[in-house]
């Protein structure tokens, strides 16, 4: 009986907040749901903060909204992805590959772009890079083929690299990537490195603080194979 009363309580407290959240997503307006809805579609967004976005872009002037809506359009119309690196660029090829200081000879391999940008923000490294796009996960369903393995190859097979610095996230997804990236590239005369495990198992890399990076770069080992 005390569990069947207490199961009751439960399920009337459920049906109640259920009731509740219904009559809190009542807009005043279809626009602002539409609105609301768009910006909660963003990662890590949800639907208090999309809210208080929505009314932070209605307290502004018109020219503000629409100089912040057009950026996003013309973001996404003219951004370019670099055809050597994959970094994002407004050019065809990116500031870093371009730029005739930077170290040609050695090359840093990365899953994203934040990455790059947490690794230029210790000053300690003067190469150029290669974004993979993500690391390989069966259990999400990304495979070798669905990143950009094969133009880091080619990349390679052209000359003029000496060095490959694997700086995944010391994760198990990252290090099956980098497993899989030392055979592809078995045979050819390149020296591989991976990053010093100053970062931590299973931490993200763009989320390291950067004298830990800076330092893992510098003081970065012989990549020997081994899972």
């Amino acid at each position: 009986m005390v569990l069947c009363g207490t199961y009751g309580k439960i399920r009337y407290l459920c049906t109640n907040y259920c009731e509740e959240n219904k009559m809190n997503r009542q807009y005043p307006s279809a626009l602002l749901e539409k609105a609301v809805n768009e910006f909660a579609k963003l990662p890590g967004i949800g639907p208090k903060t999309a809210m208080r976005l929505v009314l932070h872009l209605l307290r502004q002037d018109v020219s503000c909204v629409e100089s912040f809506g057009q950026s996003i359009i013309t973001l996404k119309q003219k951004v370019k992805y670099c055809k050597t690196c994959h970094n994002l660029s407004d050019e065809d090829i990116c500031s870093i590959c371009s730029d005739p200081r930077r170290d040609a000879s050695t090359v840093c391999v990365v899953e994203n772009i934040q990455d790059i940008m947490a690794i230029e923000n210790t000053q300690q490294y003067k190469g150029l890079y290669h974004v993979l796009g993500g690391v390989i996960s069966p259990m999400d369903g990304v495979s070798p083929s669905d990143l950009f393995i094969d133009s880091l190859v080619e990349r390679v097979r052209q000359g003029g690299v000496e060095e490959i610095i694997l700086a995944l996230s010391p994760t198990m997804e990252g290090d099956t990537t980098n497993f899989y990236i030392y055979r592809k590239l078995a045979g050819l005369d390149v020296k591989m490195s991976v990053i010093a495990r100053g970062v931590a198992q299973n931490d993200e890399l763009q989320y390291t603080d950067e004298v830990t990076l800076g330092r893992s770069i510098v003081n970065r080992t012989a990549f020997s194979g081994q899972l």
